[in-house]
């Protein structure tokens, strides 16, 4: 036997498996599936549905995969009838209590369990028994908590716990009465959420989804008097495909725009030249603060969840945040100003709908501080997932449109706007644009590969005109939690942090297409999504924002330079303490 391989038997194949592994690891290397609903790689594997027990021969009932180790001449039986009559009942026992409006549910065909009734062909319940009714949560205007549809398989508070360290729900009451609620069953929108989404990424039915809200944007459509105006994130172009049977991480950009243009929309725009302007005025930002060494290390602000997580735990340190809006509130300010006045558009007609891959990203668009004139930079804010049900609804067949492209002027953008769509992207565009202003000439050198990856905090040295300059790219809130922590305790010397809530940034997005855990387990979502990020950064004639020919004529005519009084009522905004939970 070699040191630390282990041999057993499953289902009758000989598997070689590694000390310490677990069953369903076993089986799942050996091509063998062993269904789970509470199991999801690397955040829970607690063992509390009983969707994945084995048999183990010699052992009396049977064993969770998930948890139980293999053992040497371990022999497994997964799919026995004493199994299979087991997963019935206890689908049976979770469908008992489950609201079955399967048809009309917005995880109708992407649902775990409704998956896992139809391939054990459950067609009837036979524990018909008491149901408990519980209120809907839709206070908050990012998330809808159903709990009569959850099934206490515990993902959402491992996620929200272990990923994210934010605890904003967790499982309360024993047995029949157990339910995943918040602290005195508040609202979402009452307590420490911070509308990251990731709770809704990991839920395998419809108990958590995101907050709809695309009947306003149809009736706008078909109002004659609403020039409506579309604006895509970066991310959205490497995800929207999924929700159409194409390959993960596949660039759909063509037919985006088309569907969007099939949709009624007046003009379709790129979020990506909003991330332009973002860049630009960033970069200024930060060599600013870097030459006068104030408030340093200065910290990006693009990202809503982020922001909402720093407001509410680190107050004291909101001085290190940029007061650079997100790309898309900097794009709606530009769509109803300077865009609206060249056009002769009245800016009170303008509708903006920002696509984004980022639940939080509808929280932003009601904060008081993302208006102009009394008028809101953006209007509304749907998801790729929406997104994708419109389509649907207007009966366009997505796979089978011809490419299309954004329409001029606001769709020109740069290969460094692109790679906002990846945690390091915002890093790595800022730190070109002010590799050449330091410098005082374009560089050939653009790629920062030191700060790629799906590392949760990358950190780098660059060096611009003889000057280090340190940098530290995170994502997740739980790593926010302890580069904050050290910056609070003087602990980093830090000069420049890019933070974005969710794990591996926005192409992970709350609002991105939901995966099922065995997707999850066999394809590494995140890092496909990125490689065509990175793609599109690679093929694109500028790779950098201040070179963005749009950006530069809009500064010449409108804006003046960067950083302007102009610049910051439009482009920039503040944040303040919140409170962690609102009293009734």
């Amino acid at each position: 036997m070699e040191e630390n391989i282990i041999t057993l038997t499953i289902d009758g194949q000989e598997v070689k498996a590694n000390v310490g592994t677990t069953i369903l690891q076993a089986a799942k290397q050996a091509g063998i599936n062993i269904p789970t609903l509470c199991y999801l790689k690397d955040i829970n594997n607690a063992g509390d549905c009983r969707m994945c027990i084995v048999e183990i021969e010699g052992r009396r009932g049977f064993a969770t995969s998930c948890i139980q180790k293999v053992e040497e001449g371990m022999v497994v039986y997964t799919n026995s009838k004493a199994v299979m009559d087991a997963r019935r009942t206890v689908l049976d026992l979770l469908l008992s209590n489950h609201h079955k409006d399967c048809l009309t549910c917005i995880r109708s065909g992407n649902c775990e369990l409704q998956s896992l009734a139809k391939k054990y062909n459950i067609n009837k319940i036979n524990y018909e028994g008491e149901m408990l009714e519980h209120e809907i949560d839709d206070k908050s205007p990012s998330i809808v908590r159903d709990f009569n549809k959850c099934i206490l398989c515990r993902r959402c508070v491992a996620t929200c716990k272990n990923v994210q360290n934010i605890g904003a729900i967790s499982v309360s009451n024993r047995g029949f009465n157990s339910s995943v609620s918040t602290i005195e069953n508040k609202s979402l929108n009452d307590v420490n959420c911070t509308f990251c989404g990731q709770c809704i990424e990991s839920c395998p039915t419809g108990a958590l989804h995101e907050k709809e809200s695309i009947e306003e944007i149809w009736t706008k459509l078909r109002d004659p008097e609403s020039y409506v105006i579309a604006q895509t994130a970066p991310a959205i172009r490497v995800a929207i495909g999924e929700e159409f049977g194409m390959p993960i991480g596949t660039n759909a950009t063509g037919k985006m725009v088309t569907s969007l243009k099939r949709l009624g929309f007046d003009k379709v725009f790129d979020t990506n030249t909003g991330a332009d302007f973002t860049i630009t005025e960033e970069a200024s930002e930060f060599i600013e603060r870097f030459t006068n060494k104030k408030d340093l290390p200065m910290i990006t602000s693009c990202c809503p969840g982020w922001v909402k997580f720093a407001e509410m735990n680190f107050p004291d340190q909101l001085h290190h945040l940029s007061s650079c809006k997100s790309p898309h509130q900097m794009f709606g300010a530009i769509l109803k100003s300077y865009y609206a006045k060249k056009e002769g558009i009245d800016p009170s007609k303008i509708y903006v709908v920002s696509i984004m891959p980022c639940i939080a990203k509808k929280f932003e668009r009601e904060r008081p501080e993302m208006k102009n004139d009394e008028l809101w930079n953006v209007d509304n804010v749907i998801t790729t997932r929406e997104l994708a049900r419109m389509i649907k609804e207007a009966n366009i067949e997505f796979e089978e449109l011809e490419d299309n492209e954004f329409d001029n002027p606001m769709g020109e953008a740069t290969g460094a706007a692109a790679i906002f769509g990846a945690t390091g992207g915002v890093m790595e565009a800022a730190l070109r644009t002010a590799q050449d202003t330091l410098n005082g000439q374009s560089m050939e050198h653009i790629e920062f590969k030191e700060i790629r990856g799906k590392e949760g905090i990358k950190k780098a040295k660059v060096n611009f005109a003889g000057t280090e300059i340190k940098v530290v790219v995170v994502s997740g809130l739980s790593n926010a939690r302890k580069i904050l922590q050290e910056i609070r305790e003087g602990k980093a010397d830090y000069d420049f942090v890019e933070i974005m809530a969710c794990p591996s940034g926005c192409i992970m997005g709350g609002g991105q297409p939901i995966k099922s855990s065995k997707i999850r387990s066999e394809f590494d979502v995140a890092k496909l999504r990125a490689n065509a990020i990175y793609s599109i950064d690679e093929k694109s004639t500028i790779r950098k924002s201040h070179e963005n020919p749009v950006l530069q004529k809009i500064y010449e005519d409108y804006l003046g330079v960067y950083g302007s009084d102009l610049a910051h009522k439009l482009l920039h905004t503040h944040y303040e303490k919140k409170e962690k939970y609102k009293l009734d």
